[in-house]
């Protein structure tokens, strides 16, 4: 009891420290126990994602258990049936623990050849090779739709009652009374007669319940439960083939649930052949958990290691404060100590208050991490939160296990230097009093310079290509997330950090000297202060170094992600809406009858209605009068007769006029060969477009370009004849601004004067396939029409669905649709971008936190702890303005240029890092180029945080100055 009421009146003594630190600690255990708290959550939508797209097949959660006889198996070999019957319906449900959406058994008798019992109403001609068998459950789902259901015994006379499917019926040309033979071999020599009374029709064909197919059961005689039972099973008729069939509801699973469920359906089969021999699982969901558990995994991978630094920079925090809090006592554990308190009794004063302030933050710290969670899953970019359905968040497993394994390593963070300390004497802490300017452990052991070259060789293995196949990461429109990109550049931002507070006592040394006769005294006593106690400033600067420099860091990299990937999307498709339209047309015989080696059936560019264009390749120079000068030509032309189609251009006004339509564009897109100077260069893409309004649609970059696009437009509009070419294509043939360059088309070769040549074009990649862009018309008025794309430029939040329908209802058909906005609403909801992005974000925002507290309190106490000092210099005759003006330099040189550090340390890491986001495979087609980005939004953020820190840093300083009492600084004995 005198233990506790001691602790906690040192506690309260030192109250701001043990604030400081509980908050430290409910931080390092929210930011740790949200990561599995996400990842829980997102595995969830992912299983309900797959349980979307398999919906139109078996579900995810389907469970399939099948009995099949052996040979010569009879029914007393199947005296364990019930037994299995039983444990199926009753422990496998308990067993795996989740509800099921549906359940189905089947057992059938072995299938035969039957026979009408009145051929004079049945064809006996016809064979018909039947089953019976009985499902439960049947009368639920279907509709009868002739007859009646079956009855449970049968007619009186020992017929059974069974019923068909309704095409079933017409496919073995049966009807409704009619009477079969079912013979019964094996021994048994036992004839049945089954009656068919009804037809039926599934109520939902997609249902689970219809797990075989309709198919299988087209020649399958259903019959009721107790009449298979009864009139089959009683007389001794062996089961040949039973089926037991669950969908379970996956929906709610959670990560620690995966591997004790995998394990259970491992040992079902074992459980089910001991039951009964020739039983086994058919069909289980295992590899779908242990997919699910592979992304589960990934997932947490991924984001641990991304929020890594911010955890280890977090427990950084709590470690600084703890040797502060405990440098403040130091001279109380070592007066404890001469006094005759034991070791342990001090150890165990802070291994208490650890558990105290651990259980705190144990309590605090996964209902804050629970809202974190939450944040992360709304992530839509960085630093953007968005309203969307929240992904379903709860506490697990894994969850607690991070918070007490971050509540032991804060606590032992904190409890180690306590241990060192209390086995100090009074002598002994005088003695280190005495060394307190020896260079600190890192420096002495050249760390520092060790984990430069860790970070180097990091880089290294990223500039071979080597570590990029460690895909522990997500990969979102061919852009990889690798953690080691986050892992390596922090070890780079500490180890230079670090370098750079090695020459920090050099740089005071030399501004020193160079200003020994001229410095004023401020400045001098600053100085004299830094040099003689520098590695008492060390750890806030590599805190302000190391939060700064990774929010600057994560900053660009989230960005660099966001907008990378968007700008793929974008490029890949050009504009907002592409819409295809059908095209109506009819097929023609060409006047002439040579072959100009095309294929009128062909495909422009995804149109149904073919391309008269079809295959250039073949002849592209083909000329109906022969011209054996033409690349390719046929001037003999040739016995075939190719046909053509003739399209009508369906109106295009009326796409101009929409609602939520800014402008739209004609964009012809069509295979051909494109000739250089006679000579064939292959199969390109003829891009016809009219120039004014594709600049209205299009999406450009225009740093992708020497000047602006709309000059290449402008150039393109003046000639008729005009062609844009790509760079690539230019510098292989030394073509030149001027030069001719043809393109080969099946109903005719076109001709064009290049006037612009640059690297990329909206919707083209050079590097696969060369393009020309053209005017339109000028094509059309040179072979005859070819189907195009039309390109729509939407009004902000203008919706798709009410264009399809006004269209529609305007009498044009749509062959297709693509709204590239929905492509990157689906992107930004995908699991593991969000918790990239919310990872980031957090962090970024624990790391403007973290500074700002770290900063604040480094300050208090250190002005705290230099009473006396400030006190001996004002009796000095130091004014209050001068000792104002030296602890603001002193500010200055230490927390102003760690600073300065982290920002210029972070945007170097990022132009070091941040471009092996991209691939092996796509780092040379990366198509727009790949680009760092330092957001101005970001910048500023962080400088305000900052200015914040150092306005309230010098109110804080004149505060303190202001309240000095020179006589009661000035006393005998010690700071405290």
């Amino acid at each position: 009891m005198p233990l506790l009421r001691f602790l906690f009146r040192k506690m309260w003594n030192t109250r701001w420290l043990t604030l400081s630190t509980a908050a430290g600690l409910i931080a390092a255990v929210a930011f740790t126990v949200s990561i599995p708290m996400y990842a829980d959550g997102a595995l969830k939508r992912v299983v309900a994602d797959s349980l979307r797209e398999k919906s139109t097949g078996m579900p995810a959660g389907s469970l399939l258990i099948r009995y099949q006889a052996s040979g010569g198996s009879t029914a007393a070999d199947q005296a364990g049936l019930p037994d299995v019957d039983a444990f199926i319906r009753e422990k496998v449900p308990e067993r795996i623990g989740f509800p099921y959406d549906t359940f189905a058994s089947v057992r059938s008798i072995r299938g035969t050849e039957t026979a009408p019992v009145d051929p004079t109403k049945v064809d006996a001609s016809r064979v018909r090779q039947m089953t019976i068998a009985t499902m439960s459950g049947l009368e639920e789902k279907v509709e009868m739709m002739q007859g009646r259901m079956y009855g449970d015994e049968g007619a009186d006379d020992g017929v059974i009652e069974a019923v068909m499917l309704e095409e079933a019926l017409y496919r073995n040309d049966l009807h409704i009374g009619d009477e079969l033979y079912y013979p019964i071999y094996g021994g048994l020599n036992l004839v049945l007669k089954v009656k068919i009374v009804g037809a039926y029709m599934p109520l939902d064909q997609t249902d689970p319940y219809w797990f075989q197919g309709l198919e299988s059961i087209m020649n399958t005689l259903l019959v009721s439960e107790d009449a298979f039972a009864d009139k089959l099973i009683g007389a001794g008729v062996p089961v040949h083939n039973a089926y037991w069939y669950y969908s379970f509801d996956l929906r709610e699973i959670k990560t620690s649930q995966l591997a004790p469920l995998r394990r259970t359906l491992d040992r079902l089969d074992i459980e089910l052949y001991q039951l009964l021999k020739d039983t086994r699982v058919e069909i289980s969901f295992a590899n779908t958990l242990t997919e699910f558990r592979r992304q589960g995994l990934q997932l947490q991978t991924l984001l641990f290691t991304l929020a890594a630094p911010m955890i280890a920079m977090v427990f950084y925090f709590i470690a600084m404060n703890a040797k502060q809090s405990l440098e403040k006592q130091r001279s109380d554990i070592a007066v404890l100590r001469s006094r005759g308190a034991g070791t342990r009794q001090i150890i165990w004063i802070y291994v208490l208050e650890g558990l105290l302030l651990g259980g705190t933050a144990l309590v605090l710290g996964p209902l804050i991490g629970w809202f974190m969670a939450k944040s992360i899953g709304s992530a839509n970019g960085f630093l953007t939160f968005v309203d969307r359905k929240a992904i379903p968040v709860g506490f697990s497993t894994e969850a607690a296990i991070a918070g007490v394994a971050a509540v032991l390593l804060a606590i032992l963070s904190t409890v180690i230097p306590a241990i060192l300390y209390a086995r100090s004497s009074i002598v002994d802490y005088k003695r280190q009093l005495a060394r307190s300017d020896r260079r600190p452990l890192w420096q002495r052991w050249f760390l520092d310079v060790a984990l430069i070259g860790v970070a180097g060789y990091g880089w290294y293995l990223f500039n071979e290509r080597q570590m990029l196949t460690f895909r522990t990461g997500m990969t979102t429109d061919q852009l990889n997330v690798n953690p080691f990109l986050f892992f390596v550049p922090a070890i780079a931002i500490f180890a230079i950090g670090l370098f750079c507070l090695r020459l920090f006592p050099l740089l005071l040394k030399l501004i020193g000297w160079l200003g020994r006769k001229m410095l004023p005294l401020p400045l001098y006593l600053t100085l004299t202060q830094l040099s003689r106690s520098s590695g008492a400033y060390y750890p806030l600067m590599i805190l302000l170094i190391l939060t700064l420099g990774l929010g600057v860091y994560n900053a660009a990299a989230a960005r660099t992600i966001d907008l990378n990937s968007t700008e793929r999307i974008l490029y890949r498709y050009g504009s907002d809406v592409i819409i295809q339209t059908v095209w109506e047309g009819r097929a023609e015989v060409p006047p002439q009858s040579g072959n100009p080696g095309g294929n009128p059936g062909g495909n422009p560019g995804g149109n149904p209605g073919g391309n008269p264009g079809g295959n250039p390749g073949e002849n592209p120079g083909g000329n109906p009068g022969g011209n054996p000068g033409g690349p390719g030509g046929n001037p003999g032309g040739g016995s075939g007769t190719p046909t053509r189609i003739n399209y009508i251009e369906p109106p295009f006004e009326i796409f101009r006029t929409l609602d939520g339509v800014e402008a739209a564009a004609r964009v012809l897109k069509t295979r051909g060969n494109i000739v250089v100077s006679g000579r064939s260069i292959g199969q390109g893409t003829l891009m016809g477009i009219n120039n004014d309004q594709f600049a209205e649609v299009a999406w450009f970059r225009e740093d992708l370009f020497p000047i602006h696009p709309f000059y290449y437009l402008d150039f393109l509009g003046r000639y008729e004849h005009a062609a844009i070419i790509p760079s690539n294509v230019a510098e292989r043939y030394q073509l030149k601004p001027g030069d001719l360059i043809s393109v080969g088309l099946t109903d005719g070769m076109l001709e064009f004067v290049i006037v612009g040549i640059l690297p990329y074009w909206p919707s083209q990649y050079p590097d696969q396939s060369p393009f020309v862009i053209a005017n339109l018309d000028y094509i059309y008025d040179q072979v005859p029409l070819i189907p195009y794309e039309v390109w729509l430029k939407m009004k902000p939040d203008a919706k798709v669905a009410p264009i399809v329908t006004a269209l529609m209802d305007q009498g044009i058909e749509l062959a297709s649709v693509t709204d590239v906005r929905s492509e990157l609403i689906t992107q930004s909801k995908h699991p593991t971008r969000g918790g990239v992005f919310g990872i980031l974000s957090l962090g970024f925002l624990v790391s403007v936190i973290i500074s700002l507290a770290g900063y604040l309190l480094y300050w208090f106490f250190n002005l705290s702890g230099r009473i006396v000092q400030f006190g001996v210099l004002r009796a000095m005759g130091l004014s209050r303005k001068q000792l104002t003006g030296m602890l603001l330099l002193e500010q200055i040189f230490t927390g102003g240029l760690a600073i300065g550090l982290g920002f210029i340390i972070g945007k170097v890491a990022s132009r070091l890092f941040l471009p092996f986001l991209q691939t092996a495979e796509n780092v040379a087609n990366a198509v727009p180029p790949f680009r760092v980005i330092f957001e101005q939004q970001d910048a500023i953020q962080l400088y305000i945080v900052v200015g914040f820190m150092l306005l309230t840093g010098a109110a804080l300083l004149f505060l303190h100055i202001r309240r000095l009492r020179v006589h009661q600084a000035v006393k005998m004995g010690e700071e405290r």
